[in-house]
C-alpha cells in the first residue's frame, strides 16, 4: 500500500537563514580574497560541507586576530556581541553582517533598555549563540532563563525578551512570573513569527499521521523544539539530519500508513527533497 506523505505548511530555511547563505555565497564570487564565517555559518553540515567545498570555513572567536584587510568574515544570523564587531572591525577585514533582522532589532532593544537602567531578561538557552549575542548588548548583564522558575530578587524595572526560536509557552510563562514579583515590566514578545508558524504547522501535521519525521542539524535549537512539539502528538517522531539517516525498515513497517515531515530553519529543500525521493522510492 502506497504511504501518503504530508509535509508541513511551514518547513526548512526561514528567511534570516536563507539570507545568511546567500549573502555569504554572493560574497564569494567576486572573488580576489578568502571568505570565512564567525563560526559554523548555519546548524547543517550538508550545507557547511559545500561552503567548505567553496573554500568559505568556518573560524572561532579566538581566530578573530589572526585576520586581514585581505579577508572576508560573515557574522551568521544568530548575530555577536557588540564587543565582537568591534574585535572584527580592528582588523581592518570586510565584515558581511548576515545577522538576522530580527535578532538585529533584540540588540537594540537590550541595549536601549540597559541603558535606561531595566534588568535585562532573556528567555532562552544561556548556551545558543543567539542568546549569548544579545546579552553582549547589555553588558552581559542579562537574567537567562528557560521557564522563570529560577527567577528572585528582581528589581523594580524589568525588560523581557526571547530568544527568536523559543516556544511561545515558555515565554508566556516568564512574562506572567515576572509580572506578579516586578512593578514596571516592558515585555517585547521577539519569537520569529516563521518559528510559530513552523511549530504551528509541525503541531498540526504531528497529529494525524503514523509517522513524523523532524529535519534538522543536531545543533539547532528550533529543530530539537519541533521534535519536542511533535513527539507530544505522535509517539512515532524521529528526528535526523539527512536521508542516509532514515532507515528503511522504518519506513516500511505495515503499520505506516500516513508519513508526516517538517524541517528546521537550517535545513535547505534539497535536504527536504532527497528524503521525500527516498521514501517514495521505498513504495
Amino acid at each position: 500500500m502506497d504511504k501518503e506523505i504530508i509535509i508541513a505548511e511551514h518547513a526548512g530555511f526561514c528567511f534570516g537563514v536563507k539570507r545568511a547563505v546567500e549573502m555569504t555565497v554572493n560574497h564569494e564570487k567576486i572573488g580576489g580574497t578568502d571568505t570565512y564565517t564567525l563560526g559554523p555559518l548555519i546548524h547543517n553540515s550538508d550545507v557547511i560541507n559545500r561552503l567548505k567545498d567553496n573554500d568559505i570555513n568556518p573560524i572561532t572567536n579566538n581566530e578573530i586576530e589572526s585576520l586581514s584587510n585581505k579577508d572576508n568574515i560573515v557574522i551568521r544570523s544568530h548575530g555577536v556581541t557588540k564587543d565582537t564587531i568591534d574585535k572584527i572591525k580592528k582588523t581592518g577585514a570586510n565584515m558581511i553582517d548576515a545577522t538576522c533582522p530580527f535578532v538585529s532589532s533584540i540588540h537594540k532593544k537590550a541595549k536601549r533598555y540597559h541603558d535606561l537602567g531595566y534588568q535585562i531578561i532573556i528567555v532562552g538557552d544561556k548556551n545558543h549563540p543567539e542568546v549569548i549575542g544579545i546579552n553582549g548588548w547589555c553588558d552581559n548583564t542579562a537574567i537567562i532563563t528557560k521557564d522563570g522558575s529560577d527567577l528572585n530578587n528582581l528589581p523594580d524595572k524589568v525588560c523581557i525578551a526571547s530568544q527568536t526560536t523559543e516556544r511561545l509557552i515558555n515565554y508566556e510563562t516568564v512574562v506572567n512570573i515576572v509580572s506578579k514579583k516586578c512593578k514596571e515590566v516592558i515585555a517585547f514578545n521577539t519569537i520569529c513569527n516563521a518559528t510559530k508558524e513552523r511549530q504551528n504547522s509541525a503541531d498540526e501535521v504531528s497529529k494525524r499521521v503514523d509517522l513524523m519525521i523532524v529535519i534538522g542539524g543536531k545543533n539547532s535549537s528550533n529543530s530539537k523544539k519541533l521534535f519536542e512539539i511533535c513527539s507530544i502528538n505522535c509517539k512515532n517522531t524521529i528526528f535526523i539530519e539527512n536521508s542516509k539517516e532514515l532507515s528503511k525498515d522504518i519506513i516500511n513497517q505495515n503499520d505506516i500508513r500516513k508519513i508526516g515531515i517538517t524541517a528546521g530553519a537550517s535545513t535547505p529543500d534539497w535536504v527536504i527533497n532527497d528524503i521525500i525521493n527516498k521514501i517514495k522510492n521505498e513504495k
